[in-house]
């Protein structure tokens, strides 16, 4: 028989499952195309065209299990972004219940575990990233269920959970590399249990799993890509040695501002309180976040995302004034990102990359729409900024099924109408899409081009905007 304790917790952690997905998948069209999102849904269209390609994203060195469980969704949803943040939504609502999960598992107390995925599911660390078509939610759910299902392999002896804990962290590897860092972590499980040797066969049960799933991707042609392009991500050896500090101090400096920011900052305060306490899932956390600071050339939010259940999972001194704390405020900020993205407090670096700069695509969708009326007049030759990501890969996605458009990038400096465009003028209407701050013609008539639209970013700090541009070259 339930009792009404165990009635009210279904119907809590039910609120819970409702309100995760509603942060998630309401308005999901309220922020601007980023750049990588671009690029991720254009290399899915590419791979669901073309069945030789599936291993495309390997040529630039990204694992391509995202783009391939995005392949469905595009023939679910008219709207290529829609169909590629709503992967990321059901992962991050999937990471909400395993967070729950993993409280539990290591609470024994269903209240903490409540706590916990009520929490994670609405801090705007992971409601803003549950909300973009980009990996990293992914990630974050196929780490906190492989680590479930891996302290259920050693609490309760169990063979077949150590092989799901291997299938998970075996899918996280082929999502984002960063999944090394939970295999690397994962025996510091064995600290919480009294030591037997069947553990250590759990661990190699996991660690062959993940390894042989992860080497699929030597059936791509380009495999050796993966390690190549992660030299441009992270500083080698050598060069942290000459300087420690640089970027390990600035880059702790972001972190403590990303987490004061989407975390919130109580949840904060209260995650580095819990350190003391739970000193192994405080490894999960700081070890990563640390490593990546010290050895990142570029350094972002979403980079971190993949530790920020653990940072949850460390908060277990609370009252009702302290959640209030907690998740009054992350409901207020998940309000502005659904319904008034330019209002959200973001980081100066977070902010400028997603609603101010060249990566925001403000405008990209509404000028698509305006080729595609110009296509039913005749073939449409774009030529857009750039090579990749916004606007050149989010034009390609959108324009993906017209037949009489073609897309070619023109370089990022524009001060000249290119070749390549006027050339075509004879037998296509030519447009060139451009964002302010790389275009450098004062002087549209002089060089035929007349302004059909322009599309502004969200305001800088400095008050100044930058625009996106459409504009017809003429004869």
């Amino acid at each position: 028989m339930i009792t009404k304790k165990y009635k009210l917790q279904i119907l809590i952690g039910l609120g819970i499952l409702i309100v995760a997905a509603s942060l998630r998948f309401v308005n999901l069209n309220s922020w601007p195309v980023f750049a990588d999102e671009a690029i991720y849904i254009r290399w899915a269209q590419v791979m669901k065209a073309e069945s030789t390609l599936r291993f495309l994203p390997l040529s630039d060195g990204k694992q391509p299990l995202f783009m391939w469980v995005m392949i469905p969704f595009l023939k679910v949803f008219s709207d290529p972004l829609i169909a590629g943040r709503v992967v990321s939504g059901i992962s991050g609502v999937m990471g909400v219940v395993g967070v729950g999960l993993l409280a539990y598992l290591l609470s024994k107390n269903i209240n903490r575990a409540l706590v916990a995925s009520g929490i994670y599911a609405v801090v705007p660390f992971s409601v803003l990233f549950s909300r973009m078509a980009m990996v990293d939610s992914m990630l974050v759910m196929f780490i906190v269920w492989g680590l479930a299902f891996f302290i259920i392999s050693i609490e309760y002896k169990r063979w077949d959970f150590s092989m799901l804990s291997g299938f998970a962290f075996g899918f996280a590897w082929l999502t984002k590399s960063p999944a090394m860092f939970s295999l690397v972590l994962l025996p510091s499980i064995f600290f919480l249990y009294k030591w037997q040797w069947k553990n250590l066969g759990y661990l190699v049960t996991v660690w062959s799993i993940a390894f042989g799933m992860y080497n699929i991707l030597r059936l791509g042609p380009e495999f050796h890509m993966i390690a190549l392009r992660n030299l441009d991500y992270v500083w080698p050896l050598s060069e942290i040695i000459k300087h420690p500090l640089d970027p390990l101090k600035p880059h702790l400096v972001d972190t403590w501002n990303f987490f004061w920011y989407l975390l919130t900052p109580v949840g904060l305060i209260l995650s580095l309180i819990g350190i003391k306490k739970n000193k192994i899932v405080a490894l999960w956390w700081i070890i990563p976040v640390f490593i990546q600071a010290a050895i990142a050339k570029g350094f972002t939010a979403r980079y971190l995302l993949f530790t920020t259940p653990f940072a949850v999972l460390l908060i277990n001194k609370y009252n009702k004034i302290l959640l209030a704390l907690i998740i009054v405020p992350a409901i207020i900020i998940d309000g502005l990102i659904i319904f008034r993205p330019e209002s959200v407090p973001l980081p100066r670096n977070e902010r400028a990359g997603y609603l101010e700069e060249w990566t925001a695509g403000q405008g990209i969708k509404e000028v698509s729409e305006k080729i595609i009326q110009m296509s039913k007049a005749g073939p449409v030759l774009v030529g857009s900024e750039g090579f990749f990501g916004t606007p050149f890969s989010a034009l390609e996605m959108y324009l993906n099924k017209v037949p009489n458009v073609r897309v070619i990038g023109v370089g990022v400096w524009i001060d000249s109408v290119s070749d390549k465009l006027t050339n075509a003028l004879s037998d296509n209407q030519v447009v060139l899409v451009v964002n302010s701050d790389r275009l450098h013609i004062d002087d549209y008539a002089k060089h035929n081009l007349t302004l059909l639209a322009s599309y502004p970013k969200a305001l800088k700090t400095n008050g100044t905007q930058d625009k996106l541009f459409l504009f017809k070259v003429n004869e």
